[in-house]
């Protein structure tokens, strides 16, 4: 199958892991190691920032919400930074696009994604082992028993899978998690009937919408052969 054609910028010839390292501890420190005086404050203010409105958006609402916030928003970008310092500087354009246009083109949001996902199914798994007697609600029935634990593996098991596709920018990935995302929603809206409205329920119907948007919109990435031509 023949892919899009784009120009792709460069990886430095040189990169800095140990700047990667200092962002990663704390946004705008390897880039001030570097002397990128100006994108170390940016960096360190905006994760600054985002941080403040996490904390905001926890006292406003609640604890879910905050930390829902920290993985969709404050999360990509201490990465990004992170990334931003790995690649070093970029003389003669902004180093800000120049990162944002290689994860963009090399497909390391949706790397990102598939991380998440494996966060994700790590948390799930804790809180089934921890809570072994609690029925999830499945299509308006909370199953016991074996039938149970299956119903409640399927997300944990599911997150796994579709991760490490993303991850390894796997075709069948996108169909994976097409087909995930269509259960999930289902699941939740027939539970929503029946049981009504929940700040759980409500928020994972909302993930769900907004990621298979964004994932649909990035859908190239995972099934097309990217022939990849150098800039400069």
């Amino acid at each position: 199958m023949t892919g899009s054609r784009f120009t792709l910028y460069p990886m430095p010839a040189k990169t800095d892991s140990r700047a990667a390292l200092l962002s990663l501890v704390l946004p705008g420190l390897g880039q001030f190691s570097q002397g990128r005086i100006r994108g170390a404050f940016v960096a360190f203010l905006i994760a600054a920032t985002l941080l403040a409105l996490n904390i905001w958006l926890g006292r406003l609402t609640d604890r879910a919400v905050e930390v829902l916030s920290f993985m969709v928003l404050t999360l990509p970008y201490w990465a990004l930074q992170s990334y931003d310092a790995y690649l070093g500087a970029s003389p003669g354009i902004s180093s800000g696009h120049r990162t944002w246009e290689l994860v963009w083109q090399r497909g390391h949001d949706i790397r990102f994604l598939g991380v998440l996902l494996f966060i994700s199914a790590l948390n799930d798994a804790w809180i089934i082992l921890k809570n072994l007697d609690y029925a999830l609600p499945f299509f308006c029935t909370k199953l016991g028993g074996i039938l149970g634990l299956t119903a409640k593996a399927i997300s944990p098991a599911l997150h796994l899978a579709v991760g490490y596709g993303f991850v390894r920018l796997r075709r069948w990935a996108l169909f994976l998690y097409l087909v995930y995302a269509a259960y999930g929603f289902t699941n939740g809206i027939v539970n929503l009937t029946c049981f009504g409205p929940g700040r759980i329920r409500n928020t994972l119907l909302v993930i769900i919408v907004l990621s298979t948007i964004y994932v649909l919109m990035r859908r190239r990435v995972l099934i097309q052969e990217v022939q990849v031509k150098i800039k400069g």
